[in-house]
């Protein structure tokens, strides 16, 4: 009896990654441009036949801005995270959730059953270099180019504050709609708020401008930290009834209120744009509690991942209901 209790021991520990239920996706330390790339390509080999991964463009730095369609349906959802450096913790959420409902789906699990109709497109890291920035990850950069940081940065060489891309802008500001209304913004590149010189200047947004405009997805939802929050409304739009009952379901699952923009808010973010332009839902939904300038801290991920775990396939069986 022992050798057969040897001997099994022996084969689990010559056993690969995952073989045993192991979790591809790292969630234990900060997540980082690398750290995405590597768990891309696990679950790239594990779930081939239900995931298609593409670079929809690349950064300043060179970085790709990864896309993931996981599901065979005609109607197509979008959930990005990491619009800014230092949200990193929406990007561990996004593959989290990719995992999780690819590891259901090609297991034939019900609850996947939506994907049939509706497929799913993560982007879960659209500004990579603000991450790596924000991370103070600054091996391939060189000295005139880490000055000129610090110069966005106002002077200070830690970067944890870091929201914008690798040349200074803000990306959540650099969408047409209400950009020429934003007045209290910097006046140059800077660590936070530069709406640019024009909109959809930065290669991030142009990216996913046209990703957006070529897929036509139903539902667009942009995850941002923090203050466990839903914003779904953008002025007046045609079809607030609608959009306001969706938001409140993902409200009432995530246990996230309902949020009103500021009095000040004027536009340039992309659920602004995207509700004006498509005139379908957007929700951009802010995880884990209030943190000031800087990310939250890896201790919230195991209650926002609960929260969030069901949102996609809850987003995907709404856009199944809208022609």
């Amino acid at each position: 009896m022992f050798k057969y209790f040897l001997c099994f021991m022996i084969l689990f520990t010559l056993q690969p990654d995952n073989a045993f239920g192991e979790k591809l996706v790292e969630v234990k330390k900060p997540y980082t441009y690398e750290i995405l790339k590597q768990d891309l390509s696990k679950i790239q080999k594990k779930y081939k036949s239900v995931v298609e991964i593409k670079s929809i463009g690349t950064t300043y730095y060179k970085k790709n801005i990864w896309a993931v369609r996981l599901g065979s349906g005609k109607k197509n959802i979008v959930l990005i995270g990491s619009h800014h450096g230092r949200e990193w913790l929406t990007s561990m959420v996004l593959m989290k959730m990719l995992e999780t409902y690819a590891d259901e789906y090609e297991k034939g699990k019900r609850s996947t059953d939506i994907l049939n109709e509706v497929s799913i497109w993560f982007i879960p890291m659209l500004n990579p270099d603000g991450v790596m920035i924000q991370q103070n990850h600054f091996a391939q950069l060189s000295r005139s180019q880490i000055i000129s940081l610090v110069k966005m940065n106002e002077g200070l060489e830690q970067f944890d504050r870091w929201k914008a891309n690798g040349i200074g802008i803000d990306l959540n500001r650099q969408y047409p709609a209400g950009w020429e209304a934003i007045k209290n913004d910097p006046k140059g590149p800077s660590y936070k708020s530069f709406k640019g010189k024009a909109p959809l200047e930065a290669e991030e947004v142009i990216a996913l401008t046209k990703f957006i405009h070529h897929r036509q997805p139903i539902v667009a939802v942009a995850y941002h930290t923090a203050g466990r929050e839903i914003f779904w409304k953008y002025k007046n739009g045609k079809h607030l009834k609608r959009d306001r009952k969706i938001a409140k379901k993902i409200s009432k699952l995530t246990g996230y209120k309902l949020g009103r923009p500021d009095q000040d808010a004027v536009g340039g973010g992309f659920t602004d744009w995207f509700i004006t332009t498509y005139h379908r839902p957007a929700l951009t939904i802010e995880i884990s509690y209030l943190v000031g300038e800087t990310n939250p801290p890896l201790s919230v991920f195991k209650k926002e991942w609960k929260r969030n775990k069901k949102v996609g396939l809850m987003l995907a069986k709404e856009a199944k209901k809208i022609k």
